[in-house]
Formats: structure tokens, C-alpha cells, sequence
């Protein structure tokens, strides 16, 4: 019963609310003051390999619905659209050199702050997957993590990231589905931004190979 009422269905309503002006303004804030880097990176990718700037994918959202997430490419055009980077067979070989660069800062996601703005996404929470990840698809809507909106950064993000398995992203995803407030939400956004430049938990390709 205690569990229970700590659930995001459970959590006041107010707080949600909250959240989303929150989203709202910080999004639109962000997309202002980052326009020119915006730019320049956009100048960037699409100078350094053919393809076009922004990579496009369908991603699942909040109560299970698809919707359209934005990055910037940071792979070859030939390399395959619908699989995790971390399931790839040379995957080194499919990045380029400055998409490398923003998946090291994280950089390649800022683009989804437009995603945060449009309300598909929330600035925290469980980081949306493509369709093809059945399993993880499958402990999701067993956990009811699709009761949230998926984030730009959450507690994967920050313990871990692509190293991760999918039995221990969702362990994460609960955990925070749990106990999700303010506090949890300035924390998550703190470390985000203290581990921004460290790469830590990147998928790489084969160095990275054995986790």
C-alpha cells in the first residue's frame, strides 16, 4: 500500500503540473539561449559528412504512444536507423568524427529540447525507446513506466547510460517512477550537468565492447 501511494499515479496531481510549466519554460528558454550554438553545430555536422543535420526516429512516449524524436546525426547515413548503438557490429565505424564529439558532451541531444517544448518529452524522466526494443518495451508496461513522459536525461542517464542492460535501465526507470518530485528532479538534473563533459557511459564501439 505504501508503494502505491508513491507511484506517479498516486503523486498530487500539482506537481505534474508544475513539471510541465517547468518543461515548458526552461525549453523554451534553452532553445533561445542556445540558438547560435545550435547553429553551429548544426553548421558543423552537416559540413563534416553527407546526410541530413537532424537525425529523425520514432520513439515511444508517454502511455505507450510513438512519437517523432529529434538529435543531431551523429552516424554515416548507411548506418542503420532502427537499432541501439550499443547492439551494433562496428558500431566505432559508423560514427563520425564530430558526431563523437556530441554523443562524448551529449551535445547530439540537444535538439530534443524542441521535443520537451512540444510536451512529447519532459527535461527528466525514462529515456524514450525505439520500437524494435521489444523486451525492454515489454518491463515497461509491466512497471507502468508509461505513465511518465520519457526525458532528455533520468537515472539511467546519470548511473550508468549505455553499459547498462535493460533488467537494470528498468530498475531505474521504477525507481524513479517511485519517487518522483522536485527534488528527485533537480538532482537528476544536477548530476546531468556535473557528468556532461565526462562521457561517462557512452557506448563507443569496441572499446566499450565488453560491458
Amino acid at each position: 500500500m505504501n508503494e502505491r501511494k508513491q507511484t506517479a499515479g498516486q503523486s498530487p496531481c500539482s506537481y505534474f503540473f508544475w513539471k510541465r510549466t517547468c518543461d515548458l519554460l526552461l525549453s523554451s528558454l534553452l532553445l533561445v539561449l542556445l540558438a547560435i550554438p545550435l547553429c553551429v553545430i548544426a553548421l558543423l555536422v552537416r559540413l563534416t559528412s553527407k546526410g541530413p543535420v537532424i537525425f529523425r526516429q520514432e520513439r515511444i512516449g508517454k502511455d505507450g504512444l510513438p512519437f517523432r524524436c529529434y538529435k543531431f546525426r551523429t552516424m554515416y547515413s548507411f548506418a542503420p536507423p532502427d537499432c541501439p548503438t550499443a547492439k551494433l557490429e562496428n558500431a566505432e565505424k559508423l560514427i563520425t568524427p564530430i558526431g563523437r564529439i556530441l554523443r562524448r558532451a551529449s551535445l547530439d541531444e540537444l535538439p530534443q529540447l524542441w521535443n520537451v517544448f512540444m510536451g512529447d518529452m519532459s527535461l527528466v524522466g525514462p529515456r524514450p525507446l525505439i520500437p524494435q526494443e521489444a523486451i525492454a518495451h515489454q518491463l515497461r508496461r509491466e512497471k507502468g513506466i508509461y505513465r511518465l513522459r520519457p526525458g532528455i536525461t533520468g537515472l539511467a542517464q546519470i548511473n550508468g547510460r549505455d553499459l547498462l542492460s535493460d533488467e537494470e535501465k528498468i530498475a531505474l526507470d521504477l525507481q524513479y517512477l517511485h519517487t518522483v518530485r522536485l527534488r528527485t528532479d533537480v538532482g537528476i538534473l544536477w548530476k546531468t550537468v556535473s557528468h556532461l563533459f565526462s562521457g561517462e557511459g557512452i557506448y563507443e564501439g569496441a572499446k566499450n565492447k565488453s560491458s
